[in-house]
């Protein structure tokens, strides 16, 4: 099958109660999402099938039921035309330390088809991309952590791909490498056009880059779309702050009492109230008022994608 000859509309990738099982061990039993173009991160604890899903997709290995078409078409009988237009970066380090990174970035290439001279300027192009151009002739045992998950990136897009398949790309990293690839995989994404799934147990990383998400347990999809839509699902939160620790209690009793505030959490001096409406804002007024209660802060909590997470895991 050949996909140019495809007429495209809609997601890049859509799946559909997507399940698979290997032996009597289920990994996924029932996975629904769709990819746009953009950035989605595809998140969920080790173990959850976030890699099993992106081998389904990149079409290594067939679904047991469901329904998963990448760029219009079933990976597991179009595999090949679909890995054409897809680079893929996986998790683990899987380099011959004598050889050069171009060389390795080159060779990936000329395995998706590019003649030798096209596959060396490719390699040579990306790995200036991914900020490793002035070492790019070093062999790969020589270079960081942090260089080698730029390597792989590079490789992922040495042939030109409509989309980049990035399974943990900032594993192993201390947090300043971490925001140095993120940088680098945003600039892909708005400068290039090349739109990227991102596999990661790490939310934060997620945040701060993806425009979707698709967060996967116990073997489903717990939440799926994107992060802006999801957070709008999420129930809002006042927090306050009290100057005085040994005042929460009573405090939280008579917020809980109040009509548009369902339930109040407490921390250490602060309060999480949940609310139903705006009239809440009033009557947390109200009672720390009533208490003479002093407040260092009170705000409406921005929600971010932890709150999502854990509001799907409950």
């Amino acid at each position: 099958m050949v996909l140019s000859s495809l007429i495209m509309s809609g997601p890049l990738i859509y799946g559909r109660n997507i399940a698979k099982s290997y032996g009597q061990t289920t990994v996924l039993s029932d996975v629904n999402f769709e990819v746009f173009p953009g950035i989605t991160g595809i998140l969920g604890a080790n173990g959850t099938g976030k890699t099993t899903l992106l081998g389904m997709i990149l079409g290594l290995h067939p679904r047991d039921s469901g329904e998963l078409n990448v760029f219009g078409a079933d990976p597991w009988k179009a595999g090949s035309a679909v890995r054409e237009r897809i680079g893929y970066s996986p998790e683990h380090h899987t380099m011959s330390p004598d050889m050069p990174a171009v060389d390795f970035v080159t060779l990936v290439g000329q395995l998706h088809g590019l003649p030798k001279h096209v596959a060396a300027s490719r390699g040579s192009e990306s790995l200036w991309i991914v900020g490793l151009g002035e070492e790019r002739f070093r062999p790969m045992g020589t270079l960081s952590t942090g260089q080698k998950q730029r390597v792989k990136l590079a490789q992922a897009l040495s042939h030109d791909p409509k989309l980049i398949i990035l399974d943990e790309p900032t594993d192993g990293l201390d947090p300043n490498q971490r925001d140095s690839v993120l940088d680098v995989i945003k600039k892909i994404s708005d400068e290039f056009g090349i739109s990227v799934v991102i596999s990661s147990h790490l939310i934060e990383e997620v945040e701060r880059i993806c425009d979707a998400v698709v967060i996967i347990g116990e073997g489903r999809t717990l939440a799926a779309g994107s992060i802006e839509h999801l957070k709008q699902g999420v129930e809002a939160i006042i927090e306050v702050e009290l100057v005085s620790p040994n005042q929460v209690p009573a405090v939280a009793k008579d917020l809980e009492a109040q009509p548009s505030i369902s339930t109040v959490r407490q921390d250490a001096g602060r309060l999480f109230i949940d609310f139903s409406n705006d009239k809440a804002f009033d009557e947390v007024r109200d009672v720390l008022a009533n208490h003479e209660a002093g407040i260092i802060s009170l705000r409406q909590k921005a929600m971010s994608l932890e709150d999502i997470f854990l509001e799907n895991m409950r």
